[in-house]
């Protein structure tokens, strides 16, 4: 069973919620740490909860876990035990679950919404590092480091009843893979979202569509491509280059959710830069055109964006739009 490709089919393309940091920051929480938004499982989790109840009321058909930066590793080297560090992950699920079954009892089912897909964030190495490498890539790390990195997080929020894996931001066409093999070895199906540098380029430089064709074939548990944290100006290119690098035999959704265009500062963990003038909604509105079947929002997006890109949706299934893709 597929349930993007059920969510898509339903309501013509799937809204993805906004960013977890921007939200939690705009209810109070502080995220000035190594952890960044991994804080908030262990010190808010009720602000964590809020952030996905307000994008559900927005619209949102599925949101990303509170894991992002919510690894082994780096909850280990802020002081946690093993045994915490893996229970705080999995409780980035479970905080989704209890704010979807409250939305859902409150609102959803009453106004005949889709029940919304649990993704289970999933930041590269580079998250990790918390120095903006998920922007370069090139971590100079071996296999071994990266699938101890990647495997034991992602069978925690598999096993914490996550719907989908989403592997994003991902600025390495081989750390992508890598993690897909995880995924495939546990069974579970995922979603690959890469960061990118314009509108042909992966953040370490592999173009897209050749990341496309590399993950066309062989991929079986593979529900869902995409492009997430990356200027909105270079999105539309991008899912056009997705398109050609699927190729016509394969049925693959492309998802995107970029930032709403700001610039990342690592030093200071804070975004500069006016976001340009064109409004979040027209660029949604361009994506779907172009092939999207599912947009949302990244860094520095917020409710706001989650109802401009639900309004895309009305005008482009007004336009007659419809998903490119129907798989079966």
């Amino acid at each position: 069973m597929n349930r993007i490709q059920e969510i898509i089919d339903r309501n013509g393309v799937m809204i993805i919620d906004g960013s977890m940091s921007t939200a939690l920051e705009a209810l109070g929480a502080d995220l000035n740490s190594k952890l960044w938004t991994a804080r908030a499982l262990a010190v808010s989790p009720e602000l964590v909860k809020q952030v996905h109840l307000d994008y559900f009321r927005a619209g949102a058909d599925c949101g990303i876990t509170c894991s992002y930066q919510a690894t082994i590793p780096g909850l280990m080297e802020n002081g946690y035990t093993r045994d915490e560090a893996e229970r705080l992950i999995a409780r980035s699920v479970e905080i989704f679950r209890e704010a979807r079954e409250q939305w859902w009892k409150e609102e959803g089912e009453r106004e005949g919404r889709a029940w919304p897909l649990c993704l289970a964030g999933i930041g590269p190495y580079g998250a990790y590092l918390a120095d903006g490498s998920e922007y370069r890539g090139h971590y100079g790390v071996s296999d071994e480091v990266l699938r101890e990195f990647h495997g034991r997080r992602m069978e925690i929020l598999r096993d914490a009843g996550a719907d989908i894996l989403l592997i994003e931001t991902q600025p390495s066409l081989h750390e992508a893979l890598l993690a897909a093999e995880i995924a495939e070895e546990l069974g579970a199906d995922y979603w690959i979202s890469f960061s990118c540098k314009d509108g042909k380029h992966i953040c370490e430089g592999d173009r897209i569509r050749d990341c496309a064709k590399a993950f066309a074939e062989g991929h079986p548990h593979l529900r869902m491509i995409g492009v997430n944290c990356t200027k909105p100006e270079y999105i539309e290119s991008l899912v056009r280059e997705l398109r050609a690098g699927i190729g016509p035999d394969r049925e693959l959704p492309i998802g995107v959710y970029p930032n709403s265009g700001e610039t990342y500062d690592p030093e200071t963990k804070t975004w500069h830069g006016a976001a340009d003038s064109r409004d979040f909604g027209e660029y949604a509105l361009a994506y779907m055109r172009a092939g999207a079947c599912a947009a949302g929002g990244c860094c520095t997006t917020v409710q706001k964006h989650v109802r401009q890109v639900v309004e895309a949706r009305e005008a482009f299934l007004a336009e007659g739009g419809a998903s490119p893709v129907h798989m079966h």
